[in-house]
Parts: C-alpha cells; structure tokens; sequence
C-alpha cells in the first residue's frame, strides 16, 4: 500500500544538467557525472566538431560509444527511483560541455519524457566556443 502512494505523489522537479569541466566547477547537483572519464570524445567524429550534443548526428556518434547507452539507462533509473518529493538534479560534465555531456542529457531527458512531467534541460555552456585541451584534443 505504501509503494502504491508513492507512486501517486506528484514528481518533484527534475533539472538535468550539461556542463564543462573547462569552463567552471560543476554545478550543485544530487548527482554529478564526468563523461570524460570513460566517453570518447565525439569532437573527433568526421563531421560533427562544430555541432553540439543537441544534434542527432552528436547524439548517435555518443551512443554508439561502449557505455553511453548503459549510462543513459542507468541515469533514468536514478531519477525514476529518486524520492518523488524532492527535487533531482542531475550534472553531466564533459570537457568542454558541448558534446559528450549535452548528448547525454538530450538523451536522458528524453526517455524519462512524461507528458505530465518534462525535465528541465539547462545547458550551461553549449554556447561556448569550443576548447582545446593541452594535448590538443577537442573539449
């Protein structure tokens, strides 16, 4: 009977957030994820380094990374089990916060589509040009 109830309270906000570790320290968050550590970065992919992770091309080329997929699934089943009451929010960060950790977001945001209940999307710095590393590679 408890489960039950649960289910009936009404969702909390969901904010889902993109971000870059260039750019600034990530964001208060219940949940902080850093796509760099195991995401390759798909600035590299023919054709997609001056789009961002809004684009399907983007979105494809990061799930066709080994663990993206999985990521994704296991983000939506950290919200959807999240206590209901209180608002979740969730931080993805990549390099330069226009590829890996936007296409993440983009994806997440859209399985937990609840007609009744759409996150909040913010994207904090896609609109930054993009950045280059030390060792050259694409942020």
């Amino acid at each position: 009977m408890a489960e039950q109830h649960a289910r009936n309270v009404t969702r909390a906000r969901v904010r889902l957030i993109s971000f870059g570790y260039l750019h600034a320290a990530p964001p208060d968050a219940d949940l902080v994820l850093d796509a760099r550590r195991y995401l390759r970065d798909p600035a590299a992919a023919n054709g997609v380094l001056d789009l961002d992770g809004r684009d399907d091309r983007v979105q494809a080329v990061v799930l066709r990374t080994p663990g993206a997929a999985a990521t994704v699934r296991t983000l939506a089943a950290f919200v959807r089990e999240f206590p209901r009451q209180h608002d979740c929010v969730v931080a993805i960060g990549c390099a330069g916060g226009r590829h890996r950790s936007v296409a993440l977001v983009e994806l997440l945001a859209e399985s937990l589509h609840d007609p009744d209940a759409r996150p909040d999307v913010v994207h904090l710095h896609v609109h930054l040009p993009r950045v280059l590393t030390s060792g050259g590679q694409h942020g």
